[in-house]
């Protein structure tokens, strides 16, 4: 049997009320970090906007079999993820990002003067970090986002993304090992 978790009176309060209401509040409370999380899968605003109203339909069709094993906010949290994934995984997005790796490569073979300015204009410290952390591997960009951006500990992030922790533990210290090579790298 699942272990069960002490909800905080916020959220008691708001899987209290009728859906309409409690589905109004979630939006408002945790409408734009359930957004920001969603980015940092799809990286585009549009499927982002989609995604998220996606999640919240679902919250609202299923707040009633909210079991209370984890706080509102992690369950929301893995609704995204999983939203999010599923969109990743999905045809017209492999076949749409296979269209721009073939139209990058185009590119790269004729250099572009704007895409060199582009560079040179993203050369601030923390854009630089924000860069190599979107361009890690889902799993580890992932565990490194709920840790540090959402201040999940690895146990809440084992229970978001139904991964064991000594997994997530794992593949968070191999995440900010392959930043600190990435960044070492840049610097020489």
């Amino acid at each position: 049997m699942a272990e069960s978790y002490n909800l905080s009176e916020q959220d008691e309060l708001i899987i209290s009320l009728e859906r309409n209401q409690a589905l109004e509040i979630i939006m408002n409370s945790y409408g734009n970090e359930i957004k920001r999380l969603i980015y940092t899968y799809v990286k585009n605003e549009a499927d982002t906007d989609d995604i998220a109203q996606e999640v919240f339909v679902t919250v609202y069709k299923k707040l009633h079999t909210f079991q209370k094993q984890s706080s509102l906010k992690s369950w929301l949290y893995s609704i995204a993820i999983n939203k999010s994934k599923d969109y990743l995984r999905s045809w017209q997005v492999r076949n749409r990002n296979l269209m721009k790796r073939i139209t990058r490569e185009k590119k790269i073979k004729q250099p572009n003067l704007k895409s060199i300015e582009h560079r040179v204009v993203k050369d601030e410290e923390n854009r630089k970090l924000i860069t190599q952390i979107m361009e890690l591997p889902l799993k580890y960009r992932e565990v490194i986002i709920l840790y540090y951006f959402n201040d999940f500990s690895t146990r809440e992030i084992s229970n978001i993304t139904k991964v064991k922790d000594a997994t997530i533990r794992t593949r968070l210290r191999r995440a900010r090992e392959r930043l600190k090579q990435n960044i070492d790298g840049e610097r020489g």
